[in-house]
């Protein structure tokens, strides 16, 4: 959040994202991210050309701003939103009386179904040859990952005292520091449990970090390491998928959902607010049925019958 700031002369922006740091709690990536968004709006208009602060632009000048961006509809709709969100604050707290971004319309976009994992490719993914204290870590990583739902986020910033091997839960903080309970499973219980207590201290060395998962000088793992590691363990395995942390997420809540798990108990346990969020996951479900069904020998017309 410090290096955006350094960036950012608006000060009306500088407020805002202080803002949502402290009053809304969000995290530093989502702060950063639209930050982000916010510099290179007030860079477009940049003074020397438009003589125009963020606050004074119309509902023509965003539109004029969307209009130039190379970008998809997925990541202008993202855009908009941000802006919008920051006009609502100034609007809220009386710096502005009218929104420019009401009115106009959030780019279409397309329904893309969440990518995820076969059962088979999840088992090609988690077979890792344990060797060294860090093969270790990497198992216990994908298996907390896939048998919770977490956001990559949430184990990255995972503490020690926020596992419970007696009760089988893992306490994580997720968006807008709000806490929920996971219940893990035995598998991953135990190969937590082997990584903390057997090999854990190989690789914490003499760092003093109550963070679970450490990278190999002993400090808490950042995003981008891990990435690197899921990498390198998807070419091993075979897996041709392009694969991130949260696919395991999504096929996380798409096989228990295609077991028969209940829609509300999975948005609970994956800390979605609205339920429409995790209704997309019912989607993917009846895309699975629909493919299976073609199956089925009456699935479709003999040639010669109508």
């Amino acid at each position: 959040m410090k290096n955006i700031m350094e960036k950012i002369n608006d000060q009306e922006v500088i407020f805002y994202l202080e803002y949502l740091k402290y009053e809304k709690k969000l995290s530093e990536n989502t702060i950063d991210s639209y930050g982000e968004n916010l510099y290179m709006l007030e860079k477009y208009f940049n003074p020397e050309t438009y003589h125009k602060k963020i606050i004074s632009l119309t509902k023509e000048d965003i539109r004029t701003y969307l209009y130039s961006l190379e970008k998809n509809n997925k990541t202008k709709a993202h855009y908009l939103t941000v802006i919008n969100n920051f006009f609502k604050y100034m609007q809220l707290i009386e710096k502005i009386n009218m929104n420019p971004c009401e009115g106009i319309r959030m780019p279409k976009l397309e329904k893309t179904l969440p990518k995820y994992l076969t059962p088979e490719e999840i088992n090609k993914l988690l077979d890792i040859r344990l060797t060294k204290p860090i093969d270790y870590r990497n198992k216990a990583m994908l298996e907390l990952l896939y048998a919770t739902g977490t956001r990559i986020s949430e184990i990255l910033s995972l503490e020690l005292n926020q596992v419970d091997f007696e009760e089988c839960l893992l306490r994580v903080t997720g968006k807008g520091k709000k806490e929920r309970i996971i219940p893990i499973d035995n598998t991953a219980l135990e190969y937590l449990k082997l990584y903390i207590y057997e090999y854990r201290p190989y690789i914490q060395k003499s760092t003093t970090t109550n963070h679970v998962f450490l990278n190999s000088k002993g400090n808490a793992m950042s995003r981008q390491g891990f990435f690197k590691i899921l990498k390198q363990i998807c070419a091993k395995s075979g897996i041709k998928k392009e694969i991130s942390p949260h696919i395991l997420r999504h096929s996380f809540a798409t096989h228990l959902l295609n077991n028969g798990a209940d829609l509300r108990i999975i948005q609970e346990l994956l800390g979605h607010e609205n339920l429409s969020t995790t209704e997309i996951y019912s989607h993917v479900s009846n895309e699975k049925i629909k493919s299976d069904y073609q199956n089925h020998p009456r699935a479709t017309k003999e040639k010669g019958i109508n």
